[in-house]
């Protein structure tokens, strides 16, 4: 089964931390990815930009109307996914515990089954 671990960032979280505790995070999730490669359960992962660095676009019309920065104002947003294949969704909500943003206050990681896939085939 694919499910999608999604990654929810809250910037007064990731401020409050610590050099030492950043440093943490990143190489936890070198750690994490190297765990779920060697596994075989890793699909694909990104890190996404900033949501100021979004923009969103809605069709009005028949005409594209383009808004600066991102979908919703909101405290928290998307920072990043990894698509793993996983047994079930037991293992599925392991791999996220595994997750260092997990382990952190105002942070979380979303498991989400995936329901339909295309264009990745392997």
């Amino acid at each position: 089964m694919k499910f999608l671990l999604l990654l929810h960032n809250n910037p007064a979280a990731l401020d409050a931390l610590t050099e030492d505790q950043r440093t943490a995070l990143m190489n936890g999730h070198g750690d994490f990815i190297k765990t779920i490669q060697e596994s075989g359960e890793l699909i694909f992962t990104q890190a996404l930009a900033d949501p100021s660095n979004s923009a969103v676009v809605r069709v009005r019309d028949g005409v594209p109307v383009i808004t600066d920065g991102p979908y919703l104002e909101a405290k928290e947003f998307l920072g990043g996914y990894y698509l793993v294949e996983c047994a079930d969704r037991d293992r599925a909500l392991e791999l996220a515990a595994m997750i260092p943003d997990a382990g952190i206050d105002g942070l979380g990681v979303e498991v989400r089954p995936v329901m339909f896939s295309t264009g990745m085939e392997m």
